[in-house]
């Protein structure tokens, strides 16, 4: 047998409206943090890598990049945090499983880097377009989209330029990407409190 809930009377159907616009509210809160922690570890890391490439004669300058394992455990142990506290709709899901696909990418280029000759900042780029990009269709939040955006153009020019000077690239389209939206995100996060 079919059941069938009964037909909501107006004022219900209007609480109903409003909380789901008070939910949809809340998922934006909180996701300037990830855009912004990442934001500044890889530009720093970049930056980093740069400098110890360009100005002194230390032979293994991807060890700056040991920064970002502090960042995975906060990401971590605050996407744990948030499971708990929130009700999570379907599209939350999808939006935590996209990063996460996107987190288990990434040491897998990493590890075979030396197959491409260690050329992965086009390839990272290429792949933070798209999470970025669904996260702002996802957040209906325009600024991210057009950060995938600006990721997707970054990438094609990194494919173009010298390995050396992919990472102060990756730098600047790292801001344009994750970190000028995410202060914009952060933004729209104080004044929806």
């Amino acid at each position: 047998m079919k059941s069938e809930n009964p037909p909501l009377s107006t004022e219900e159907s209007l609480r109903l409206i409003a909380d789901m616009i008070q939910q949809a509210k809340g998922n934006v809160q909180g996701n300037s943090f990830h855009f912004l922690l990442w934001g500044w570890i890889i530009v720093l890391a970049n930056l980093g890598h740069y400098a110890i490439l360009k100005f002194t004669d230390y032979p293994y300058p991807f060890l700056v990049w040991l920064i970002a394992l502090p960042a995975y455990l906060v990401t971590y142990l605050r996407g744990v945090r948030g499971k708990k506290l929130s009700v999570r709709t379907h599209l939350d899901k999808i939006h935590t499983y996209l990063w996460m696909g996107f987190g288990i990418s990434i040491p897998i280029i990493i590890f075979f880097g030396r197959q491409i000759n260690y050329n992965i900042n086009p390839l990272i780029i290429l792949m933070a377009a798209l999470p970025t990009f669904l996260s702002g269709v996802i957040l209906n939040f325009k600024p991210l989209v057009w950060g995938g955006v600006f990721f997707w153009i970054s990438s094609i020019v990194c494919f173009l330029v010298p390995n050396e000077y992919q990472y102060p690239l990756m730098a600047v389209a790292i801001v344009g990407g994750y970190l000028v939206p995410g202060y914009l995100l952060k933004k729209l996060e104080l004044s929806n409190v």
